[in-house]
């Protein structure tokens, strides 16, 4: 490392690589050479990054990880937090030494990440980070956060909804249950028993999820509205069951014949961008369930691929 003209200059970036695709255990910390921004593009110094399902799940065989676009060796990660290091020729709307947070895909585990300041979630997105927020929490936001967005504005719940939401206790579920209670909205979560505190302090009414489901939320006495599986399908059909309409329900990790279905990418800039201020408000808070440092990306990865964090794993570099 030495210093030019004021600019750090680095030559080396410690980055997540899988040289074959598979399971947490292909996962290994290699130094890669620093690259620089090409025109339109920034180079962002990466302090913090967010896990999610779609991070595993994308790299998990050949054939999933081609449907992606991604290529051995591959990097990890797609959410990140972290502050502008250099601009490229053209850059516009940034300065360095700016807060940014946002996602590039399957790359953001590494010291510095190059996106354009144009660009999707391929091409690497940057969002400049409110005040208020802290860079482990905005590393959360832009996978999930969106998510939960796209979902709900299909939903378009008011304060005369009623949403049954299967999988709350999830990495979505944090977002999606908020903000369905900012909307007006009532929300009854489905997770197993050891949740229904952790439910219930997001603003949900917890609920057993598994077999006679539909018969304890008859029990309450509520009729059910909308729906949002976060999981699969079960909710889904427990929906139905209720009498809720396919067009009022959303999927998010299955596709359902009749059902809508959101992901992030369907979400605009403004939705993420409205998160950020809420959590910066304090309107909306993400629970950080475990940090780690990058060292440990494995330990890190596998417990937020064993589905029962109540919150998000943030790995920290």
């Amino acid at each position: 490392m030495q210093q030019s003209g004021g600019v750090r200059e680095v030559s080396e970036s410690r980055a997540v690589l899988l040289e074959s695709f598979g399971g947490p255990e292909r996962l290994a910390v290699h130094n890669v050479p620093a690259r620089h921004p090409g025109p339109g593009q920034i180079r962002i110094k990466v302090t913090a990054a967010g896990l999610n399902p779609m991070d595993w799940f994308m790299t998990s065989d050949a054939a999933t990880a081609a449907r992606f676009g991604l290529t051995l060796p591959s990097g990890f990660g797609t959410d990140y937090a972290g502050f502008v290091d250099q601009l490229g020729d053209g850059a516009t709307g940034f300065q360095r030494g700016d807060r940014v947070y946002g996602a590039a895909l399957s790359r953001a585990l590494a010291d510095y990440v190059i996106v354009d300041t144009h660009g999707d979630i391929t091409t690497g997105v940057a969002h400049h980070t409110p005040e208020g927020v802290d860079d482990r929490t905005a590393a959360t936001l832009a996978i999930a956060g969106s998510t939960a967005a796209a979902a709900l504005a299909v939903l378009e719940l008011g304060p005369d909804d009623t949403v049954l939401m299967g999988g709350a206790g999830g990495g979505v579920g944090v977002f999606a249950v908020q903000l369905a209670r900012i909307a007006g909205a009532s929300v009854i979560g489905t997770g197993s028993p050891a949740t229904a505190g952790y439910l219930a302090s997001l603003g949900a009414e917890p609920v057993a999820y598994g077999s006679g489901l539909a018969d304890r939320i008859r029990a309450l006495g509520v009729p059910i509205t909308a729906a949002l599986d976060l999981h699969g399908t079960d909710t889904v059909r427990v929906a139905r069951e209720l009498g809720v309409p396919d067009a009022r329900i959303c999927t998010i990790a299955a596709v359902v014949e009749g059902v809508p279905a959101a992901n992030g990418a369907n979400a605009g800039a403004e939705a993420l961008q409205n998160i950020a201020r809420l959590v910066a408000a304090g309107r909306l808070r993400v629970p950080i369930a475990a940090t780690f440092d990058l060292e440990h990306v494995r330990a890190a990865v596998e417990l937020q691929a064993g589905r029962h964090v109540r919150g998000k794993v943030v790995v920290d570099l």
